[in-house]
């Protein structure tokens, strides 16, 4: 079942044409496919920076971000960060949850922020807890 807060969310995309340099804040969910420089402020925003992307920041803020292509400088993610098989990364990474395929060249340090999950362990089946701990790339797609 597909979430209703992300079905109502607006989607930006950045085309590969597009090359911006600055500071970039937004709270519904952003495609990078282009180059980017500068700083990213969006702590309830989702990010998405694809397999042609070139991104080079001071830093991103960041409720998830999932990698595809390349990226350099740090990210702090509320919720999660997903690194995809073929992406470059050299980047200190502060999130509650972290998934890193496989083929991923990555430099830099981690940091797991402690966060309870949004369900109650105790009112809940076993297999829909293990659901709410399991990340989808597809949940901001």
């Amino acid at each position: 079942m597909a979430d209703k807060n992300l079905e109502k969310r607006n989607i930006t995309v950045f085309g590969e044409e597009t090359e911006f340099d600055g500071i970039l804040e937004f709270k519904d969910r952003i495609v990078i496919t282009g180059k980017f420089n500068g700083k990213i402020n969006a702590p309830s925003g989702d990010l998405e920076i694809d397999k042609n992307a070139v991104c080079n920041v001071e830093s991103i803020d960041v409720n998830s971000i999932v990698i595809s292509g390349q990226l350099k400088g740090d990210i702090n993610a509320n919720e999660r960060v997903e690194i995809c098989s073929g992406s470059t990364v050299d980047s200190n990474i502060k999130t509650a949850r972290i998934r890193i395929a496989n083929n991923v060249d990555y430099k830099g340090n981690v940091k797991m922020l402690d966060k309870e999950p949004e369900i109650d362990l105790f009112t809940v089946a076993s297999q829909e807890y293990k659901k709410s701990l399991l990340v989808h790339s597809d949940a901001i797609k």
